[in-house]
């Protein structure tokens, strides 16, 4: 079957593509290379044989006229019109002329290539001049031929053989060493592999080397350990949250089973009080569950249905729902808009707003502004505070201070972090910061020109 590129590794797919880029760029540099040389050498050859026959009829007389031969050109006639030869090198002697190529009064000199009997000669034929015809031979017509054997680099395919073998040897040394250097740079990557392969649920503690540098490889051991770090803070987290949701679950489910069973056991029991209360329970129950499916939603996904959203719109709108006794102070400045949910923002600004009537004990403050870039939500009470080393603890779920449980014995613990998780999917984040009385909540999200959706 053959095989696909596909099924090949990245290893492999670079070291291919790596010897077919360098056996093409070689070919191409081989044929140019040919093309040269026999351009060069022929034109060297053209150039000797042209001058070897324009000093033999430099030297001629009309009584005896001698070849004048050089070391690489052996090969000299002189032959008349009527094809004999009338004089020739030592070498040249006893053969039959060199070509018929006869050139013309105005083309005096020509080049060409004569084979016979396995042997392939180079040659120039050389026509005197008018003059020169007349003053040798009384206006005879003569040629002069002067040749060599062809050298070896232009016989046959010698020098095509020899460039291919140096393009072979030289694209399987490229190859190689292409291939140490890319099994050297994906080196890191097997690493990774093998360490992510022993990674398991229980136990998301270890983390890939990261590279020295700041290339590709490097980037993405990077990347990998922070996504281990996330991946590991969630599952931390959804354990977390399990043994939470069991805990509060137990209690509600431990009471409601009690309930009934004592209906049940007991005839005296009001069993109308008793359904009564059971309805409480499953009250409870069903606010802790919708809480954590909405909590778990948020943390989950990019806030649906994006729209831009007036924060000082918002703000009264909400404020406009509560009672009077509880009204708090609105200051809105410039009315920054964000992009958003509005229904998810108005939950995040009920939670706030329903927990600072809780603790309040005269006075609400609420505004909102822009500062740095971004939109700034303040809700502001009069009440005893949350200590510094409590303020992130709130935000966890179904964490209640001690001055919450009392003052709300039947709250879930899901509303701060709800918030601040809504605020998070907003690219945003809610904060207890300081202030010199009472508790102040900030929410900060990007300005709708700054943040775009999607």
């Amino acid at each position: 079957m053959p095989l696909r590129p596909g099924r090949l590794s990245v290893q492999a797919r670079l070291i291919l593509m790596t010897a077919l880029l360098s056996l093409a760029s070689l070919t191409g540099v081989a044929v140019a290379a040919d093309l040269i040389v026999r351009e060069k050498v022929e034109s060297e050859v053209y150039q000797s044989t042209q001058r070897a026959a324009s000093d033999w009829i430099a030297a001629m007389d009309t009584s005896t006229p001698q070849p004048v031969t050089t070391a690489e050109v052996n090969l000299l006639q002189l032959v008349d019109a009527t094809g004999r030869v009338v004089a020739a090198s030592r070498d040249a002697a006893g053969r039959p002329p060199i070509s018929t190529l006869w050139p013309g009064s105005d083309d005096r000199i020509k080049h060409g290539r004569e084979c016979a009997n396995g042997e392939c000669v180079m040659f120039t034929a050389f026509r005197p001049s008018p003059q020169e015809e007349e003053g040798l031979w009384g206006g005879a017509s003569h040629v002069v031929y002067a040749g060599r054997v062809e050298p070896p680099v232009l016989a046959g395919w010698n020098l095509e053989l020899g460039l291919a073998g140096a393009v072979l040897v030289a694209s399987a040394l490229v190859t190689g060493l292409a291939a140490l250097l890319i099994r050297r740079t994906l080196r890191p990557v097997e690493v990774m592999r093998d360490l992510i392969a022993e990674i398991t649920v229980t136990d998301l503690g270890l983390r890939v080397p990261v590279p020295r540098g700041r290339d590709a490889i490097a980037t993405l051991a990077r990347t990998v350990n922070r996504t281990l770090a996330r991946l590991e803070e969630a599952v931390r987290q959804q354990g977390y949250y399990s043994s939470m949701v069991s805990h509060e679950l137990r209690t509600p489910l431990t009471g409601l089973r009690t309930r009934l069973e004592e209906a049940l056991i007991y005839p005296g029991v009001d069993r109308g009080q008793t359904i009564s209360d059971a309805l409480g329970s499953v009250g409870r129950l069903q606010v802790i569950i919708d809480e954590m499916l909405l909590l778990t939603r948020v943390r989950t996904s990019s806030p649906q249905q994006a729209e831009r959203v007036d924060l000082g719109a918002l703000v009264r709108d909400e404020v406009e729902r509560l009672s009077p006794a509880y009204r708090p102070r609105v200051s809105v400045d410039d009315a920054p808009r964000v992009w958003g949910n509005r229904v998810q923002l108005g939950e995040v600004l009920t939670n706030l707003l329903v927990n600072a009537e809780r603790h309040a004990r005269s006075a609400i403050e609420v505004s909102v502004e822009r500062a740095d870039g971004e939109a700034v939500l303040t809700v502001w009470d009069d009440g005893d505070g949350i200590a510094p080393d409590q303020r992130e603890q709130v935000f966890q779920p179904f964490i209640r201070l001690a001055a919450g449980r009392e003052r709300d014995p039947g709250g879930s613990g899901l509303g701060l972090a709800i918030s601040r998780a809504i605020a998070q999917a907003h690219q945003g984040n809610l904060a207890i910061e300081e202030t010199p009385r009472g508790t102040c909540f900030v929410l900060r999200l990007p300005l709708a020109g700054e943040h775009e959706p999607g």
